[in-house]
């Protein structure tokens, strides 16, 4: 074992960089994957040379290659009659910790590519939560905006067909992200079951009704601010009084501003596709309820919110500069 270590210690520098190139080489129009893996050599070049056999053992080839890719058609019937044609997709990172966990993506800007850079990112998430999950992602290029429930009812059917193969509570638990929340979650589900005839627990952030956890939509909101008020910690320093600056008004925006607000923070922006809104009297009472109703319209427009409380609206423009 020694002998072996001191064999490879020479060839471990220039391991890293090695992989590194592999990578490029052999997926070079995969961006955002690209970047993510780079992100991981540079933070562990310096383990990597350090331990010889991590590289005799082939560690980062393992790590930055998925365990599997699926890839469907998913037909599905507009309105107007018209059979659309969309890709799904599923990734499984890595299951050295147990089942593959990670959420599914509605939107149109999905790619193979971002699936693969949030399902790489997701393995290291989800270890550092200390429970026994390995990490995935998937999701189409479909997009729900501007969709009627039936279109996105018969969508998330055509995709459960594709996908029901490939999951299971010991092998594969997906998740909502963009573009799939408590309604997509439930057409899917209800068409899983209907496909397996089991009842079982295959995807997390159902509704309350049928298996979700109660306090499931505020959780990923809430644990943002926990972390911040943490951070603010290290530097002396509290929630309490001040000025906060929110992206979105999803599902995510929503827990922030409900629990940030709570802390005694005043929250003076949310944003959407359209622009951002700047209310200087903060996001508070029916106006955090609010939130909710543009989140169900279907619209994406945080302009709404301009146009009901009568607050600043910025076209086209994000709210970092506030």
């Amino acid at each position: 074992m020694y002998k072996t270590a001191l064999n490879i210690k020479e060839k471990s520098s220039s391991y890293v960089q090695e992989i590194s190139q592999m990578v490029k080489g052999k997926y070079p129009w995969e961006r955002e994957y690209l970047q993510a893996v780079d992100e991981l050599l540079s933070s562990l070049s310096l383990l990597f040379n350090q331990e010889p056999l991590y590289q005799h053992e082939r560690i980062l080839e393992r790590i930055v290659e998925p365990e599997r890719i699926v890839m469907f058609r998913v037909p599905w019937r507009d309105d107007t009659g018209t059979i659309q044609v969309n890709t799904g997709y599923r990734i499984g990172f890595n299951s050295a910790l147990g089942p593959y966990k990670g959420g599914l993506r509605f939107h149109a800007s999905v790619t193979l590519s971002i699936l693969k850079f949030l399902g790489f990112e997701q393995v290291f998430k989800n270890a550092l939560t200390g429970l026994p999950l390995g990490g995935g992602k998937g999701g189409s290029d479909f997009s729900p905006r501007g969709k009627s429930d039936i279109e996105i009812e018969n969508f998330c059917q055509s995709f459960m067909v594709g996908l029901y193969k490939h999951i299971g509570p010991n092998t594969d638990v997906p998740a909502g992200d963009i573009g799939v929340g408590a309604r997509e979650i439930g057409y899917l589900f209800g068409h899983y079951k209907r496909l397996k005839n089991v009842f079982e627990g295959v995807l997390t952030g159902k509704g309350i009704d049928w298996g979700g956890s109660a306090i499931r939509p505020e959780a990923t909101g809430y644990g943002a601010v926990y972390f911040a008020q943490e951070m603010l910690k290290t530097r002396g320093e509290h929630i309490d009084g001040k000025i906060v600056a929110v992206s979105g008004f999803g599902n995510v925006a929503w827990g922030v501003v409900k629990k940030i607000t709570e802390m005694g923070a005043r929250v003076i922006t949310l944003s959407g596709p359209d622009g951002y809104i700047y209310d200087k009297e903060g996001v508070q009472g029916e106006k955090i309820d609010y939130m909710l109703t543009m989140r169900s319209s279907g619209r994406d427009r945080v302009q709404d919110y301009s146009d009901k409380f009568k607050v600043d609206f910025y076209p086209e423009k994000r709210p970092w500069g506030v």
